[in-house]
């Protein structure tokens, strides 16, 4: 994607995924001729048991682990504020290996289309 020099359009957005079930799920897929800056990411574990969550972005080609293996006590809540940027073919994905967990993403849409 070309550095946009045009006028576009720049929105917060948030996605959520509710109760994630012990898999790898794509929360937030990168679209031609948008950057999205990730803002926060939030994660809720709402079992009794403490357990593990993951987040990775794909470039398209590759998984790039952006979070190894974190442990979220039972009924806690972990916070993600470091600013990163997705681009056309970035996808965010997100993993907790135990059900019902819950996920905010907050970001900055820039649509240059």
């Amino acid at each position: 994607m070309a550095i946009p020099s045009g006028s576009g359009t720049e929105v917060l957005k948030r996605v959520t995924l509710h109760a994630n079930n012990n898999t790898w799920t794509e929360i937030l897929s990168g679209t031609e001729k948008h950057i999205y800056t990730i803002l926060s990411i939030i994660f809720v574990n709402r079992t009794s048991s403490a357990y593990n969550i993951e987040i990775r972005v794909n470039d398209g080609s590759n998984d790039v682990s952006i979070l190894g293996s974190t442990t979220v006590a039972a009924s806690g809540t972990f916070v993600w504020n470091d600013k990163f940027v997705l681009s056309e073919d970035d996808d965010l994905d997100v993993y907790n290996a135990h059900s019902d967990g819950d996920w905010y993403v907050s970001y900055i849409d820039q649509d240059w289309s």
